[in-house]
């Protein structure tokens, strides 16, 4: 993001969320009848956020077969003089997930207490109480009726309780972590990563895209060569605004194919969102670039804070997905390419930090698109997304925000990315923030392990690169 010490203040923003999993939530003059009010105790709070940019938020479920007016009804923390009062006309269908801001009423605390009840303010629906912040949810397991733990993100969606069980593992390769940079060489702002080869590709938020190339055997340097000795500012098609670039990816054409870029919005307009995939042309010798092909995926996303958006981003070949068995969303059947006409030959993800979740578009050469995927992480946001084709991984990355952690999703029996591995930072570094992370291809694994490369976007240190290692 644009200066890395106010993006810590926004992610403190609340974000109102009403989050509707299909039709199960109406808002309309439903009166109350006997039958909602017996089947009161079937509404249950089922999920609880205290961090992150949805924090003090709880969601509720309907686990019984009947639409109950929720009309008046109220949520408190552990002080009574605490009340959120549910608005007039809120049903709740069964099955169905509705999820309320509360932080304009009270804010969830390290230690606290959600309680849900009726419109009275004195009969007691449900409860649930923790020691510690959400990490980054608290949800039951299953929905309605287990019990509370620490998940996936889910607000007005079933509960993805403990990524399927898996817990948080020490770091795939060394502890060891060193610098990859010259000292104040790039600044802060420093995103997204990857490596091509004996290049790096770098986005810088501040409009910029860095080309760079070895410093010797574990750092880098920028290329002094055709325009890139301070980084190519980069431009929208029209040659106008400033991409706040986040992300940066390529495909099976590599960069003479066009270098991708993730961008959540236009800086020269910061308070709007503008979730966009841009190509750009990098054979001239320029040092500005105009986009040749943008994607604005914005009207297809659940809307976000303009600093909030896309952070991450990259493909995976058609063949690597078809042979996986991987489904279509959009069409509820196996993946196949050829329905698509020209396109990249493979599916962009992209990772949204505000929500968590990970889509997937085909980008068509026209300039249309269909999202054929959407995943959550885990994770309460995503910052980077890395596909490592020689492990067949899904790497999804977060900041300091989620103290570093890293998961990786592969294709699982139904064709769809489900996570396989929760990774702790590796014990070398601090708690930096990280927005950018690039693996080494396998020719680069030496001895079992290959190296891997972040950005620290906060320049922390004066180190913008660092050098760790992963298992091949």
């Amino acid at each position: 993001m644009t200066d890395s010490r106010a993006r810590r203040w926004r992610r403190s923003l609340r974000l109102f969320l009403v989050a509707v999993a299909g039709p199960t939530l109406a808002v309309g003059a439903l009166t109350a009848s006997p039958a909602h009010a017996a089947a009161a105790d079937d509404i249950r709070i089922n999920e609880v956020v205290t961090t992150g940019s949805v924090n003090d938020s709880v969601e509720l479920y309907n686990k019984g077969t009947a639409t109950v007016d929720l009309s008046g009804w109220i949520l408190k923390d552990d002080n009574n003089s605490s009340k959120y009062a549910i608005a007039s006309g809120t049903t709740l269908a069964p099955g169905g997930f509705v999820a309320f801001d509360v932080h304009n009423a009270f804010g969830l605390g390290s230690s606290d207490e959600a309680r849900l009840y009726l419109a009275d303010g004195t009969t007691l629906v449900d409860s649930f109480s923790w020691t510690q912040h959400s990490d980054p949810s608290w949800s039951r397991c299953p929905d309605g009726t287990g019990s509370f733990g620490s998940a996936a993100l889910t607000l007005g969606a079933a509960n993805d309780c403990g990524s399927g069980g898996i817990s948080a593992t020490a770091w795939p390769g060394s502890s060891s972590i060193t610098t990859a940079d010259t000292k104040n060489a790039f600044g802060s702002d420093m995103s997204g990563l990857y490596q091509e080869g004996s290049v790096l590709w770098a986005a810088q938020n501040s409009g910029k895209l860095w080309r760079l190339v070895p410093n010797g055997t574990t750092a880098w340097k920028a290329d002094t060569a055709n325009g890139w000795t301070s980084g190519k500012s980069l431009k929208f098609p029209s040659g106008s605004g400033t991409p706040d670039d986040e992300g940066v990816t390529l495909t099976g054409s590599g960069s003479a194919g066009g270098v991708y870029v993730a961008s959540e919005r236009n800086a020269d307009s910061s308070g709007t969102s503008r979730l966009s995939v841009l190509k750009y042309d990098v054979s001239g010798t320029g040092t500005t670039i105009n986009a040749t092909t943008e994607w604005n995926l914005t009207s297809d996303l659940p809307s976000v804070g303009s600093n909030l958006g896309l952070e991450g981003i990259t493909w995976v070949p058609d063949a690597t997905l078809t042979a996986a068995g991987f489904q279509d969303a959009s069409t509820g059947a196996a993946y196949a390419p050829g329905t698509y006409g020209s396109h990249t030959g493979g599916v962009f993800f992209v990772g949204v930090e505000g929500t968590g979740m990970i889509h997937g578009y085909v980008l068509k050469d026209d300039g249309t698109y269909t999202r054929v995927a959407s995943v959550s992480s885990g994770m309460a946001g995503v910052m980077e997304l890395q596909w490592d084709p020689q492990a067949g991984r899904l790497w999804a990355v977060c900041d300091d925000t989620c103290s570093g952690q890293h998961r990786t999703l592969q294709i699982n029996a139904s064709g769809v990315f489900a996570t396989t591995a929760i990774y702790n930072r590796p014990t070398g570094m601090d708690n930096f923030n990280n927005e950018g992370f690039a693996v080494s291809g396998s020719d680069a694994c030496s001895g079992g392990s290959k190296p891997v490369w972040w950005s620290d976007d906060s320049n922390d240190n004066g180190h913008a690169l660092r050098r760790g290692t992963i298992t091949c």
